[in-house]
């Protein structure tokens, strides 16, 4: 191991690292996912956190969903010509500083966007949303096949839970499913195990070529959380985007989102929402 970090300590520790060249003070994310109604999770909660963070967040939204704070029931994706479109116009006009991927909804999204990277040569934070928490699947065989094959080699950042790692890598132990996900082109992954905490931590894993792996241990919050996951990635790539080193980039998200879940509130029928 690298070095093993326990919460909020680890923020004050690693902030004398030395930081990469910052490329603004106000970086501009561009945030790629769903529309969640709730505004718990999807483009709200990216929007939420990057403004919260002192960003600026600009979106194209992928899909439309029908959900609430329990589970998702429908998805109704953007058609290919306005994803496109869409796509084309915004980055002919504003250049961001760094890109974070949620919800994809088809390999077309896929394929346009991993050409649209080639462009770029910014930080991308990739969140590969697979299934709600309430449990309603998003992705299919062909559509992790493109994620695997077309979006993490252009990855600087993967922030998957255990369970997406798995499906995207076929492996079932978290060490080598990480390091299978370093092998296929991310350049980091950040491997997160609330949906799999037992006792009363959360244990979440960053994983560098090498590679080499650094724990992080937070507090286990009573309740279950609706939009955790694009909170964490929407900060790293804040982060990220201001010039930040991975570790850095990381260890700052995760206090972020844990403050943010620490004020969620259950406005509905079923999971907390995160208060950013």
């Amino acid at each position: 191991m690298a070095g093993t970090q326990q919460g909020l300590h680890t923020f004050a520790r690693l902030g004398v690292i030395a930081r990469l060249p910052a490329m603004s003070d106000t970086p501009i994310v561009l945030c790629v996912g769903g529309h969640d109604p709730t505004g718990g999770a999807g483009i709200q909660a990216d929007i939420e956190t990057v403004r919260a963070l002192g960003g600026r967040a600009i979106t194209i939204v992928t899909a439309l969903t029908v959900q609430d704070t329990r589970n998702v029931s429908a998805i109704d994706p953007v058609s290919t010509p306005t994803f496109r479109a869409t796509l084309a116009t915004l980055l002919a006009d504003i250049r961001p500083d760094a890109v974070k991927i949620g919800l994809l909804a088809g390999c077309d999204q896929v394929d346009l966007l991993a050409a649209s990277l080639a462009g770029l040569d910014v930080p991308v934070v990739l969140d590969p949303v697979l299934a709600a928490g309430g449990g309603f699947g998003f992705g299919n065989a062909d559509i992790i096949r493109c994620i695997r094959d077309r979006l993490l080699p252009r990855t600087t950042l993967a922030t998957p839970n255990r369970e997406e790692a798995r499906r995207l890598t076929g492996e079932h132990e978290p060490a080598r499913a990480a390091t299978a996900l370093l092998d296929l082109g991310a350049g980091a992954v950040l491997l997160t195990g609330a949906d799999e905490a037992g006792g009363d931590e959360v244990e979440n894993q960053l994983w560098l070529p090498g590679p080499t792996s650094s724990q992080f241990r937070w507090p286990l919050l009573p309740g279950v959380y609706h939009g955790s996951g694009c909170t964490l990635a929407s900060a790293c790539a804040v982060s990220l985007g201001r010039g930040m080193a991975p570790e850095v980039a990381v260890t700052e998200a995760q206090t972020f989102t844990h403050q943010a879940l620490t004020r969620a509130t259950a406005p509905g029928h079923g999971q907390f929402l995160p208060t950013r």
